[in-house]
């Protein structure tokens, strides 16, 4: 112990001579105490912290023969809220988290941050059972309800991952890992918490050889896409097409866009695959165009990331005028995430929509769009996820929401699209609606190009 204790003494001052090059500065042991090992931000003890106190803990543990329970806390939508709000809503919202997890620790556990959206609390002493998981479910309560930035509510939650000497974990940095790994999992599953067990670690190194496969595929063109019609419901023709990308692994088979387009996005990956996208579709769009085909609008999914890329309307612009592809026909879809920061969401549709093009918003209604400032963002439609379209016929309240959905669109002067039509009971309560067009598998399945123009264009030639 006293080998660590000049350890860390030399390390946190050399620290300080870095941050405060100033001669003969004199520093307190509170202050080397204060910079080694508590989190400027939250004001929680660091991750350098935890580990030492996870350290004695454990050797506490090896004597008395009793288990150590270590937990990792990962707060949803930290990314969402940092990139669109702004890092002082971020900052906020860490506080927040940490201020309420200290006000839950027992006496005996200490809240610890281990960096970004992450953080940690050490249960001493405690033994599997239904007291442990009393406290997991005790931790998710904390941030029951919702965050105000700006008086706007934003719903929150917790992610916890699990890991429990000695079965889990023999040393401070595997039972950390290992935690960690678990918590990671229950956010790709969607699971409040999940408690590590080997076969996550498999997991994981699967997940990072599709990423290393999915960079290869880009590369090698393994990618290709589906196009599902969108149908116009008072003429019942086919007015446009959404452009879904499909992976075609050449070991896995045919994998469904849940498969990989999430790792894609956690990966950076989706920037070049979108790219790619974006070009096909709009290659193909033209090439009917120029058979004689009666020209129609193709919809291409825009990520996060794409969205948030500075010179992205100039690289949208090049690639229609490239193809010679008429800016009218091509439908741009976001998300209601990446509408959060509105002045840079403003900016960046205000400039897309100089170029000509369509802007709709995806999956309307399970997001946190503020209503008050939709009116002003310049989008031409909304898409009813098909969450709500599923149950319209079932559930009161689904119903409600799709009619109220598409009663304010026509207020604002937008069109609506109704995503996931799958009977014509849903097919009638949209039209009862006026909802302007639908997608699903009442009208089509995703088609290849070919099945596409045979069933849907071949009729169609202007």
């Amino acid at each position: 112990m006293q080998i660590l204790f000049f350890d860390n003494l030399i390390h946190g001052l050399r620290f300080l001579k870095r941050k405060f090059p100033i001669h003969n500065q004199q520093f307190t042991p509170e202050d080397i105490y204060q910079l080694l090992y508590i989190d400027e931000l939250t004001g929680l003890p660091n991750q350098r912290k935890l580990k030492e106190n996870l350290r004695e803990y454990l050797e506490l543990s090896r004597d008395v023969q009793v288990s150590t329970a270590v937990i990792v806390l990962n707060v949803s939508r930290f990314k969402a809220i940092n990139d669109s709000l702004g890092y002082s809503a971020g900052d906020q919202l860490l506080q927040t988290v940490s201020a309420r997890l200290t006000e839950q620790c027992s006496p005996a556990e200490q809240a610890y941050r281990m960096g970004e959206d992450e953080f940690a609390v050490i249960i001493p002493g405690i033994s599997e059972g239904p007291d442990l998981y009393n406290r997991m479910e005790h931790f998710l309560s904390t941030m029951d309800g919702t965050v105000l930035f700006n008086n706007i509510g934003y719903q929150v939650s917790l992610n916890l991952g699990l890991a429990v000497f000695p079965k889990d974990g023999d040393s401070a940095e595997q039972l950390l890992q290992n935690a960690d790994m678990a918590v990671h999992n229950a956010k790709e599953f969607g699971l409040e918490w999940n408690r590590y067990t080997p076969t996550l670690q498999m997991h994981a190194k699967s997940r990072l050889d599709l990423e290393n496969e999915m960079r290869i595929g880009i590369e090698r063109e393994e990618f290709f896409i589906e196009y599902q019609p969108q149908v116009h419901l008072n003429s019942g023709l086919v007015v446009g097409m959404e452009a879904l990308v499909r992976w075609n692994h050449p070991l896995k088979g045919l994998l469904a866009p849940g498969e990989f387009i999430p790792l894609a996005e956690e990966s950076g990956l989706i920037v070049p695959l979108g790219d790619w996208v974006l070009r096909q579709a709009c290659i193909q769009n033209k090439l009917w165009q120029t058979m004689g085909y009666t020209p129609m609008v193709i919809s291409v999914n825009l990520s996060m990331r794409q969205f948030r890329q500075f010179q992205i309307s100039e690289q949208i612009g090049h690639i229609l005028t490239e193809i010679g592809m008429d800016p009218q026909y091509l439908e741009l879809e976001i998300t209601e995430s990446m509408t959060f920061d509105k002045e840079a969401a403003f900016g960046q549709l205000k400039s897309l929509k100089k170029l000509g093009v369509a802007i709709s918003i995806d999956d309307f209604g399970t997001g946190y769009s503020s209503l008050h400032y939709l009116k002003s963002l310049p989008i031409d439609r909304l898409k009813i996820d098909r969450s709500f379209v599923k149950e319209v016929m079932e559930d009161n309240n689904d119903a409600a929401i799709v009619s109220t959905i598409a009663s304010m669109a026509r207020h604002l002067k937008l069109k609506v699209t109704a995503e996931g039509v799958e009977n014509h009971e849903q097919l009638e309560f949209l039209k009862l609606q006026d909802c302007h067009d639908a997608q699903g598998y009442l009208f089509s399945k995703p088609l290849s190009a070919m099945e596409f123009e045979d069933r849907f264009l071949s009729q169609q030639v202007s």
